[in-house]
């Protein structure tokens, strides 16, 4: 991969990263009263630091952090809230799901950057061992949001 292809990578999943941030910490605060409440504050944690792991691999890379992917994960978010779930001025279960469905996705994505960049470890000389402890980690994410949608979805849909 040419170093211009792996900037546009990179800041392409920074980009995606700003958004689940946003998206995990919205979710964690609104429900901070829920059975979910502890599991979802620890993913916006886990995603918070996953955010600066990219970060610190970018810099390692001499990959320079684009503003405009990071305002675009910003806005990406903030897209969210005008998606039409049937009611203006308030969430409803189905806000939810979709939000948990997004944030699953994300990190699907995030696991795939880890792979890629393991994938390419042997030639930029990489901490192996730093990028199976992300993806690991991610793997375990995506089963935490897995339970808490489902439940979800039995909340808001059933």
């Amino acid at each position: 991969m040419s170093h211009e292809a792996l900037e546009i990578y990179m800041n392409d999943h920074l980009a995606g990263s700003t958004t689940g941030q946003l998206i995990s910490r919205h979710l964690a605060e609104h429900h901070r009263s829920s059975p979910h409440a502890g599991e979802l504050r620890r993913l916006a944690d886990e995603i918070e630091e996953d955010r600066q792991s990219l970060l610190d691999l970018m810099a390692e890379l001499d990959v320079p952090a684009r503003r405009h992917k990071v305002y675009a994960g910003w806005l990406a978010e903030k897209a969210r809230l005008l998606k039409l779930n049937g009611r203006v001025t308030r969430r409803s279960g189905l806000s939810t799901v979709i939000e948990l469905e997004a944030l699953r996705l994300g990190i699907e994505g995030k696991s795939l950057l880890w792979q890629s960049l393991l994938t390419l470890t042997p030639k930029m000389e990489l901490d192996e061992d730093r990028l199976r402890a992300l993806l690991d980690r991610a793997q375990e994410q995506i089963d935490t949001v897995e339970t808490v949608r489902r439940d979800a979805v039995g909340a808001g849909l059933g």
